[in-house]
């Protein structure tokens, strides 16, 4: 089990200003975009990674985390935090974007999504 990578959910209140700032100010490039109009967007820039999402309240999956983690390993990280006392939030998925997922809650509440390409 390797945790490969960790990426930031930046909540933002005008996602398009957002947008213009990670692309053009800070020089990312936009990976990919969900919802209509687009709420959500993954930015890359050489090995580092920014999730953006809106942010008006509303509940979809991705507005609870504050992190999410990209593993290999998923089921032996699962156990390992099971064996450890942890509760998972939401146990090992297939999500509608095609990747297998898990999430849990430090002490604080922050949900911490733990991901892994199927």
């Amino acid at each position: 089990m390797t945790i490969e990578s960790a990426t930031p959910v930046l909540r933002s209140g005008d996602y398009a200003r957002a947008r213009d700032f990670y692309t053009r100010i800070l020089g990312f490039r936009l990976a990919e975009e969900a919802g209509a109009p687009p709420g959500f967007g993954i930015f890359i820039r050489d090995r580092a990674r920014v999730f953006v999402e809106a942010y008006q309240g509303a509940e979809a999956p991705y507005h609870r985390w504050r992190a999410y983690f990209h593993v290999t390993g998923l089921d032996a990280l699962a156990e390992e935090i099971r064996a450890s006392g942890g509760s998972l939030i939401r146990g090992i998925e297939r999500t509608e974007y095609d990747m297998r997922e898990f999430e849990i809650a430090d002490p604080d509440g922050n949900v911490l999504c733990f991901g892994a390409d199927p």
